[in-house]
């Protein structure tokens, strides 16, 4: 492989995707509202779509017999790079909702700045994604503030869902090696650099829905080498299932 470094950054980005996206379908006939949860589904499929892009590109600088399907579906538990806040569970509507805010405050941040990618495939991917990122945003945002200044118990599940996914925050803003060769080489995103704006506007947010901001200092990480919680290897059974029991599938 010619850009192994290239290859490496791009499942760091995809996976996220990849994974999130998954959890969201999970939620399809769930949902707690009919329109919430369509809501919900096209999200999810918005993120597949945004990942087809992300392994598409990798695909072709793999080679091989490398395609999108063999790259999402064929690889080891620890050849998937995503974040833990990515893999957490559907606990309950609030902690789905928490999930994804957290996530998509940092996914806008990070495509705002990969458009300037000197790789010009990454940068188209970032330019159609970020319209559909900027909706989960604003969709998340406001079910963080409905819930969080809504009722008592709503209030208090949306702030269980944040004190407890508070710690796999920080791990959004580790660099993996490849992550560094591809700032040096103006291709990547320095995610480091986006670290005070996230919390900035995260804390606003949660400031506004009267949700207490979590103090606590102790923070998770492992999902970006391959380290995974106990959840991730139930995610991979379903979502792997069927390529696995019928090699080569084609619809």
């Amino acid at each position: 492989m010619k850009n192994e470094n290239l290859y490496n950054y791009i499942l760091g980005i995809a996976d996220n995707s990849l994974i999130l996206g998954q959890r969201l379908g999970e939620l399809t006939g769930h949902g707690p509202s009919l329109e919430t949860d369509i809501a919900c589904t096209n999200m999810s499929l918005d993120l597949f779509g945004q990942v087809r892009s992300y392994y598409q590109y990798a695909a072709k600088l793999k080679g091989g017999d490398a395609t999108e399907d063999t790259i999402a579906f064929l690889r080891k538990e620890r050849d998937y790079v995503n974040v833990l806040l990515v893999e957490q569970p559907d606990r309950d509507f609030a902690y789905t909702m928490a999930r994804q805010f957290l996530f998509d405050v940092y996914h806008l941040l990070f495509l705002q700045e990969l458009q300037k990618s000197h790789d010009i495939t990454l940068t188209a991917i970032a330019k159609k994604s970020i319209k559909e990122v900027s909706y989960h945003q604003r969709f998340s945002t406001d079910w963080i503030k409905r819930l969080g200044d809504g009722t008592t118990v709503s209030h208090d599940k949306m702030q269980e869902a944040i004190d407890s996914l508070w710690t796999y925050t920080d791990e959004l803003f580790h660099q993996t090696a490849a992550d560094k060769a591809m700032v040096a080489e103006g291709i990547g995103v320095d995610v480091t650099a986006l670290k005070v704006k996230y919390y900035s506007l995260v804390n606003a947010v949660l400031e506004e829905a009267t949700l207490k901001i979590p103090e606590s200092k102790w923070f998770q990480k492992g999902g970006k080498k391959g380290i995974h919680t106990e959840h991730f290897g139930y995610i991979l059974s379903n979502m792997q299932y069927m390529q696995l029991a019928y090699p080569n599938m084609e619809w």
